[in-house]
Formats: structure tokens, sequence, C-alpha cells
């Protein structure tokens, strides 16, 4: 299927390697190795708990993720 997207999945617990205040990036994502190929983009999962408050830019964010990443104080950013 053409259409069937290949996200590199992430939970917000991966987050937790990150310091207070990071903006976290696709491209920082894979080059610390949390995820794997960034294929059609980002996806942000709710596993876990985030105890860190980042920005965090990606291209889809689970409704459970982004309210996890904004009441530990962080933001979440939609790219494209």
């Amino acid at each position: 299927n053409p259409f069937k997207k290949e996200w590199a999945i992430l939970n917000v617990e991966d987050l937790n390697v990150f310091e207070n205040g990071t903006v976290v990036t696709p491209e920082m994502l894979q080059e610390s190795g949390i995820v794997g190929k960034i294929a059609d983009g980002v996806k942000v999962l709710g596993n876990g708990d985030l105890e860190t408050n980042v920005t965090v830019k990606a291209h889809k964010f689970s409704k459970s993720a982004a309210q996890k990443i904004e009441s530990a104080g962080g933001k979440t950013e939609v790219i494209d």
C-alpha cells in the first residue's frame, strides 16, 4: 500500500535522556539512536513517564503523549 505511512515511533519515556529545556528534533532523535530511520516522520506515543520539560518537534503526537509532555512543562510542535 503506497499510502501506508512508515513512522519512526518513540515513547515519551524515551525523552528523559534529554535535559530540561532541550528542543528535541527528529535529527537529534536519530543521532542519539532513539529512533532508527525517520522514513515518513516521527510519531510520539504516550507510554511511560516523562520527568523532563522538553520541546518536541515531531510529525505526530498521540493525545496522551501531548498531555504528558505539556504536563511536564514541555511543548509539542507539529512539523510537516
